[in-house]
């Protein structure tokens, strides 16, 4: 499932922040394809004393903004070189075909790699990248596969993408290096995660709430208590007996 389509959450007013949140500032990165929107919403509900800085990096550089301090975290593409990171798979990535307009792909609504052995298929690194690989599919030297969000998100005019079956999906997770792991970074994890606010693995939750002092007696300290109300009835001498254990009298 996309963490896409996770119900959105009301704010909890009760959240306190992690002490040691204060003064500080969360940065994370996120490759094209990746829609962090929802995850900035209740950040900002949750965390408003933390500020949250976002930017986009290509997938050349979804490592290196961890290793030069540029982010705390970072959405990758997998796989990845895991050494000294945290990693958390999150979800798959549907891949497409991308194809020139005209392409008689386009009157598929998916289409079977196998069936597409005699077409050209591009290199997307050797190229530079998603942008400039759709810049040369539109012009009719060949075909590419590219995760559907990928390709959605540049849009170039001119070409046609149809799912394509048969092929190895993508991952996107979340990276970190390992020896950064605080509350605010746990926080932030748990909100990619989809936990609630009130989740007891979430920080902010553990965080101990003040106590409410008792509500003062209105009648006050002198007060008589109520006194017990004594019993109006006998007992019922025939409760617990059968039908028809009482002996009937004449009247």
């Amino acid at each position: 499932m996309s963490a896409a389509e996770e119900a959105p959450q009301t704010p909890d007013e009760t959240a306190v922040v992690p002490a040691v949140a204060v003064g500080r500032e969360l940065r994370f990165a996120y490759v094209a394809g990746v829609t962090p929107g929802k995850w900035i919403r209740r950040w900002e509900e949750r965390m408003p004393d933390v500020p949250l800085h976002s930017f986009m990096s290509d997938d050349g550089a979804q490592l290196s903004v961890l290793r030069d301090g540029s982010a705390d975290l970072s959405f990758v593409r997998l796989p990845v070189e895991r050494e000294g990171l945290s990693v958390i798979p999150l979800y798959e990535e549907q891949p497409v075909v991308v194809a020139p307009k005209g392409h008689e792909v386009s009157l598929f609504e998916e289409v079977d790699l196998a069936d597409l052995s005699a077409e050209t298929f591009l290199d997307v690194k050797e190229l530079g990248g998603p942008a400039m690989a759709l810049q040369v599919v539109a012009s009719g030297a060949g075909l590419v596969i590219l995760p559907m969000s990928v390709a959605r998100h540049f849009n170039v005019k001119d070409t046609v993408a149809r799912k394509l079956t048969g092929a190895p999906g993508t991952e996107i997770a979340l990276a970190w290096p390992s020896d950064t792991t605080d509350e605010v970074i746990e926080e932030f994890i748990g909100i990619v995660r989809g936990r609630t606010a009130a989740s007891s693995r979430q920080p902010s939750a553990q965080q101990e709430k003040p106590k409410r002092e008792p509500k003062s007696d209105r009648r006050g300290t002198g007060a008589a208590k109520k006194p017990k109300v004594a019993q109006r009835y006998a007992p019922n001498p025939d409760k617990g007996r059968g039908k028809g254990s009482r002996k009937k009298g004449k009247r």
